[in-house]
């Protein structure tokens, strides 16, 4: 294995033809030179250098590793700038996955304040449910995985998956909504008592929000009759304005599309989801990263109060 520095040597004393020259240029001793020369002969398993008179001059071994030691350092100088860059947020990419309600508030507002201060990083998004987003973070497909959790939820049974292995950043609480048709006879009321819909027949989201909305109404005493199941939220509401059924909404899916036939009223008990942020502990560390995890953090501390 040859080392960088040896090979700088060795393209100084090829340049300059004397250790003693060399040592000048670079700033160091005669000695240390000398030094640095063995070390690399003693990598490369033979003579690089031999004396002809009072100059030195490179052996055919010599001549191979000193052409090659050019492009290695060139090489090596552009990796270096383009690490400083990265480090120094000139440049980069940060990967996201979320979930569709989250994807169409949190994130858009996210990365345009990270473009905004970073011109040079480059924020990448994808959309997933979890589990699944979670799950892509672990095998590498993403830096960045927002994903939530309801009230109630085991954590050891977590949709997430067990989530000890993360590094975690919490986001905000985003309350349900039970969402109706506009001429609803319950449509006026501030709030819904979750127990006045037990005769309703419901339309559930994810398998995630679905699971949810069995677990809730069952706490009060009754099983949702589950007529429709779709992950599109503008698809949910329609089917709510055509007086099609109910449904259990968080805030973030009526801030992202809201049908005017409807209308959203907290629901009692009340009920929130937890929203997170997710990343791999060793990329936590990485500026890119951390900076987009401020972002969401910011623009998720500017949503109204919901829980």
């Amino acid at each position: 294995m040859f080392d960088s520095r040896h090979l700088r040597v060795l393209r100084e004393v090829a340049r300059t033809g004397s250790y003693s020259a060399a040592a000048r240029e670079l700033g160091y001793t005669q000695p240390a030179i000398s030094q640095q020369m063995r070390a690399l002969e003693r990598a490369a398993g033979t003579p690089l250098v031999v004396r002809v008179g009072r100059r030195m001059r490179l052996t055919e071994a010599g001549e191979v590793l000193n052409r090659h030691a050019a492009t290695i350092l060139s090489a090596l100088a552009s990796a270096e700038e383009e690490v400083a860059a990265i480090a120094g947020l000139r440049a980069g990419r940060v990967r996201v996955i979320a979930f569709p309600s989250g994807s169409s508030t949190l994130v858009p507002a996210a990365i345009a304040k990270v473009t905004r201060r970073h011109p040079g990083l480059r924020v990448e998004f994808a959309e997933a449910e979890p589990p699944e987003s979670v799950e892509r973070l672990r095998e590498g497909d993403c830096d960045i995985a927002l994903a939530f959790s309801y009230d109630g939820d085991d954590p050891d049974q977590d949709a997430e998956g067990a989530v000890a292995d993360l590094a975690a950043v919490p986001l905000c609480a985003d309350r349900l909504y039970a969402v109706l048709p506009a001429g609803h006879r319950l449509a006026r009321r501030r709030r819904i008592r979750l127990a006045d819909l037990a005769g309703e027949r419901w339309i559930a989201g994810c398998p995630r929000c679905r699971g949810h909305l069995v677990q809730a109404c069952a706490a009060v005493g009754f099983t949702p009759a589950i007529t429709f199941s779709t992950d599109d939220v503008a698809v949910v509401q329609g089917l709510v304005a055509a007086d099609l059924g109910v449904a259990l909404l968080p805030g973030l899916a009526l801030d992202s599309v809201h049908h005017s036939g409807v209308v959203a009223r907290p629901v009692e008990p009340p009920s929130v989801r937890r929203i997170t942020a997710y990343t791999l502990p060793d990329l936590a560390a990485v500026r890119s990263i951390a900076v987009t995890l401020d972002s969401l953090r910011e623009v998720a501390a500017e949503l109204p109060s919901r829980a």
